[in-house]
This record gives C-alpha cells, structure tokens and sequence, in this order.
C-alpha cells in the first residue's frame, strides 16, 4: 500500500470511530484483536446494506425465498462438507518473536519486495513453486523454500522459524451442561451450509421448482490468524449468501448470468465501474465448475468483495452421502430425478460496509468568496442506504421555530430515518451531517412562519434552496425509495 493510499486508509478508520460507525470490541479492555462493534451510525448503515441486498435478492425475485439458519449445526454438517478435514491454514511460526504467519502470506510478502526491486522473474519461480508444494502438502520443501531464501520475520528481522503445521480455521465449543460429557460443535465457518441441509425443507415447503434459489444473512466465525486490514478481515463477521439450485447441465448459462445480475447490483449504488473488475479463479476449489470473485478498488489496491462459484452437486451429494438422505428433487418437465447443481454468491456484509466507506469518504476544499478557502469531511453514501436520511434544524431554539420542526419530525420518521438538532451554528450542524453522510438537511427559519416554506440542503453540492413545507417527505422519499 502507498503512503497516500495508507494515510486515505487510516483517516477512514479514524473517521469511522470519531463519527461513531465502528469501535474496537472491548475498548475498554484494550480491545480484542480483529472483533469489531458497529456504532449507532454504523450499525444503521449496515442495516441498511443488508436490506438493501435482501430485498433486490427475495422481494424483487419470483423465485428466490429466505432462510434463517441456526449458528449451532449438528457436528457432522462440518464433516460432510469437508470444513473439519480440510478448513485449515498452513502456518509458521517466528522463535524470537513469537509472531505467527500463514506460510503462503509470508512467502507472498517476500515475493512482493522482490518485485519492487524489479526481480519480477525471480517472484513468479518463487511463487509458482510455492503453489506446487502447497498443492503436494509438502511442509518439509515449503520450509526448505523459506529458509533458502532468507525470508524474515517483519518484526523481528530473524529466519528462525518453527515447523509448519496445520492450524484449523473453526471455533469449537462444547454442546451441553456438563464439559465433560458435552460433545464437541462449531461455530459455523459460513452460512451455506444451513441452506443446504434445509435444501428439502424449503423446496417443499415454499413450494419451489427448479431453478430457484435460497438466500440467508448471518453472522459466521473464522479464526483467522492473519486478521488484519480493519473490518476487511475479521474473527466474527457477517454474510448474505444466495445458494441458486438449476437443473445439471444448465449451470454455465447461470454461472454467467449471475456473474453479471451481482455486478450489476453493486452498480446500482452509484459506484464507478471502473472500481471493479471480475477476478477469474484458475486454480479451483475441488467441486468447483467456475468460479471467481468481484473485487473493488479499496485504498488497499483491489480485494475481494464478493465472490460467485459454480458449485456443481458436491453439497447436495456429500450431505446424501452423510445423513443417508436423499437430497434429489423431482423435475416433471423431463420427468427425471437429480440431485441438482448449484450456483453460489456470497458477499461480505463488513466488506460491503468498509467499501460504501472507502468509496464515499472526501476530504473536500470549498472555495469562499474572499478567495480564502474552507474544508469539510463528506462521505457520499448513496440515499438509499444512509444512515440518516434528513436533517431537521430548527434555526434557533425559539420563536416558535422548535414546534415546526418538530412537526415535520413527526411526519417523516413514519417513513424514513431522521435526526433533529438545536444546537450550535447551523453551519456546524451541517458539516456534522456531512460527516455522517446525511444526503438531505432541512433548515425552518423565520420565513417558514409566514409562507410555510424551508431551506432544503443537498449534501454532495451543498446547494440550498427554498421548497414548500408540505413536500419535504416527497423529495427525500423519491430519492431513496
């Protein structure tokens, strides 16, 4: 990351903080290292996110539903989908600094350095032998790669290092009132698979025919040891996750149509296209057909934001083969049973909050007459999902004006977010909503009592003009409904 994008980077976190979207968990105690609490602005904005892609996934498709799945799964699901066998991470060990490394990260940063002096050469070998021992499970040659080439710990500066060793993504916990006789259950790694087990249930149920799709929302629990970049990375995070099921033999056409409905959807928030692009994934997981990932532009260079996978009938099979249920669904157009195919998109809902911050943040000069100049901090967050959507200022606390305002207050919080505020300067007031991303401010002044009209405050041009009273709650619903 460069300096610029690292400062743009950690004004955003701070921004976050001050403006009361996101806090280190357990602050008081000196925090909890990648576990994060969402503010009272936060937590409306990710509300807002999440409901703004529930309802383009289940209220605007005829053939999708929802799901709520449990957090706790019977322990065998993790078995069957493979997450207790292979959901692990090869990881390395500094002996002066006690640091751990997930070993591919560590050989990944070496490779980078590597590349900034121009041995572009040198990283691609480095690299692909990498992928060819890790692909073998080779631990003795990946270490053999490390030490040869002196790859040091960043904060000790030493090549001591411990063996590599398998280190399991998943919490476990214990299931039942004595330890001693509980069994062992995790907290789910991802939502899906609550959706695949319910695959039947719902089907049946909500009476569905293929295709058709389940989504959920939820919170899902990785022990991540390299948890870093804020939000982008976690312990404890949150996922909307879709699961569409189509008929065998049908799954490319909807491969691509989903690949495109999901960029799409990101699009429609107003973002630039050009902070996209789609990453195609060459090496692919063991039961994927196609797969790659939607990545933005974050102050950090482009990451993964979402990803769409072609999944083939490997869930529905491995749970059939576990549970010794079918898992088949009866298709009468061609009178056949099939266990069906699946197409995936999942996206984080933290990462989905970190880009509609990192898209939106602006620090901004605005020219005064006197050819002097002032600033103000704005985030640009789309209508539709701000956390407060309208202003109401009375400008001063008396003369009546307090009553309108509040009147007006009364109306509009029926039907969309709103804030009131007396205090200070209505100059002041505005640039704390700005740093909210509040989109509309409305200011009642003494005009207003005698032709019932008000100030209207856009925030992206700071452009005001006078609109009648009674229109207010039109204007700003038009704008984010």
């Amino acid at each position: 990351m460069s300096t610029q994008s690292d400062n743009r980077f950690q004004a955003i976190i701070s921004h976050a903080k001050e403006y009361g979207f996101v806090f280190q968990s357990s602050e008081i105690y000196d925090g909890l290292s990648a576990v994060y609490d969402y503010g009272p602005y936060g937590s409306e904005l990710k509300k807002n996110i999440r409901d703004y892609w529930w309802k383009s996934m289940t209220q605007l498709q005829e053939n999708i539903v929802g799901l709520d799945a449990a957090i706790f799964m019977h322990p065998t699901t993790w078995k069957a989908s493979g997450h207790v066998d292979n959901f692990s991470d090869p990881m390395i060990d500094n002996k002066d600094s006690k640091k751990r490394y997930r070993v591919d990260h560590l050989i990944e940063g070496f490779t980078d350095k590597l590349k900034e002096k121009g041995e572009d050469s040198k990283a691609a070998e480095i690299l692909e032998l990498m992928d060819q021992l890790l692909a073998k499970e080779d631990y003795t040659g990946l270490k053999s790669l490390i030490e040869t080439h002196k790859m040091s710990c960043a904060v000790s500066g030493s090549c001591n290092w411990t063996e590599i060793r398998q280190f399991n993504l998943m919490f476990d916990t214990k299931l039942g009132s004595v330890t001693d006789e509980a069994d062992t259950i995790y907290l789910r790694p991802e939502t899906a698979q609550g959706i695949f087990v319910n695959f039947l249930n719902v089907q049946k149920t909500a009476r569905m025919k293929i295709p058709f799709g389940i989504a959920q929302t939820g919170k899902a629990f990785r022990n991540e040891i390299v948890a870093r970049q804020f939000i982008f990375r976690m312990r404890e995070f949150e996922q909307m996750e879709m699961q569409f099921f189509v008929r065998p033999g049908t799954e490319g056409e909807w491969y691509q149509y989903w690949k495109n409905a999901r960029l799409q959807w990101h699009l429609s928030l107003g973002t630039a296209p050009e902070k996209y692009r789609y990453h195609d994934h060459v090496k692919l997981a063991h039961y994927a057909k196609e797969a790659c990932d939607i990545e933005f532009d974050f102050p950090m260079g482009f990451k993964e934001v979402e990803g769409i996978h072609s999944r083939s009938d490997y869930d529905l099979r491995r749970h059939q083969e576990f549970s010794k249920k079918k898992m088949q669904y009866f298709d009468s157009e061609i009178n056949q049973n099939y266990i069906p195919y699946v197409i995936e998109t999942s996206i984080g809902l933290d990462r989905m909050f970190l880009l509609i911050l990192a898209n939106s943040y602006e620090e901004e000069s605005i020219p005064k007459e006197d050819g002097s100049s002032d600033s103000r901090v704005v985030l640009h967050i789309p209508a539709k999902i701000a956390p407060v959507k309208l202003a109401i200022l009375p400008l001063t606390k008396k003369d009546g004006l307090p009553e309108l305002a509040r009147e007006l207050m009364n109306e509009c919080k029926q039907h969309f977010r709103c804030f009131y505020e007396e205090k200070d300067a209505i100059g002041k007031r505005y640039r704390r909503q700005d740093a909210i991303g509040t989109p509309f401010c409305v200011t009642i002044d003494h005009q207003t009592k005698e032709d019932n009209t008000v100030t209207i405050r856009y925030r992206d041009s700071m452009k005001q003009e006078r609109i009648p009273l009674n229109k207010i709650r039109e204007l700003v619903s038009e704008h984010i409904f």
